[in-house]
């Protein structure tokens, strides 16, 4: 039997990928920690979890008419964002996959009439809401699987994707690890404005109302409140999360949806990007499983 043994709600915001240097100078002064957490976060949790895989609920991966996960034994090849060309360029990636895993979510998907397929088109895009984090957090022969956000899904839809995804996950020897890869309330600084709102303290953030409702939902899933944060998402929806949060209502789903009471660390502080909200918030499974 496998499972899921640890889950993260994760920022991929581009800066973890700029130099140093560069990364204080926006912060005036400081790093950020979303770069800082990523690293304590690899070497007290990714860099000992003996995991078999890592799954991720990819925001920048937007499908239109279902769910996809990656079933490519391996994605190799240079990156260079269409979005940020002069920040994210030619940046080499070599992933392995488990197209055994992908196949199994799908084969489970269809049983509970999903539209959630597995795809291994050499063409297929890689997007930064992976390679980001992979650069961060991948380890050598560990395969990592994407899996997309579909813009038309609704809440439960999403919540239905992640339990097809821990039941795929149960019926394999599999030891996974689950990074639903997105940030919080997701609009930005008008671009006249943005580059003198690069540092990442709260007070960036592009509305006050966006940073509270952050906030609360922060402290929810730091208390194990996944309900809360479920129920209101009608509510949450009024500061555009990243993705619809469609990345974290999987993350829920796979961890048994409202049932779930595992609560959250925090890996460095809320941060701004550009007026976006993010954070690293890890969830590690309970010895009496995810519901208790």
């Amino acid at each position: 039997m496998g499972a899921i043994t640890g889950a993260g709600l994760l920022s991929h915001a581009p800066v973890i990928m700029f130099p140093e240097p560069l990364r204080v100078e926006a912060n005036g002064g400081r790093d950020f920690t979303l770069v800082t957490g990523l690293a304590r976060l690899r070497r007290e949790v990714v860099d000992t979890a003996g995991h078999d895989a890592v799954i991720v609920l990819d925001t920048h991966w937007a499908t239109t008419t279902e769910t996809i996960i990656t079933a490519h034994a391996d994605r190799s090849g240079h990156f260079t964002s269409d979005e940020m060309p002069s920040e994210l360029s030619r940046i080499p990636y070599a992933i392995p996959g488990d197209p055994e895993l992908a196949h199994a979510v799908a084969s489970t998907g269809r049983k509970d009439s999903l539209w959630l397929t597995a795809n291994d088109d050499p063409h297929l895009p890689l997007h930064y809401a992976t390679l980001n984090l992979w650069s961060h957090l991948g380890r050598s022969g560990v395969p990592w699987l994407s899996v997309s956000v579909c813009q038309t899904a609704t809440t439960e839809d999403f919540l239905r994707v992640g339990k097809a995804l821990a039941e795929a996950v149960a019926g394999l020897a599999r030891n996974v690890l689950l990074i639903a890869s997105g940030g919080l309330s997701h609009r930005f600084w008008p671009l006249s404005e943005l580059r003198e709102r690069m540092a990442g303290k709260p007070s960036n953030i592009l509305t006050a109302e966006a940073r509270a409702a952050d906030e609360q939902r922060i402290a929810w899933l730091e208390a194990g409140r996944h309900d809360q944060v479920i129920t209101t998402m009608p509510e949450y929806h009024r500061h555009a999360p990243e993705g619809r949060f469609g990345h974290y209502l999987m993350l829920a789903g796979a961890l048994g949806g409202s049932r779930c009471t595992a609560p959250a660390r925090r890996y460095g502080d809320y941060e701004s990007a550009i007026g976006t909200g993010q954070v690293h918030l890890w969830f590690d499974r309970p010895a009496e499983g995810w519901t208790g």
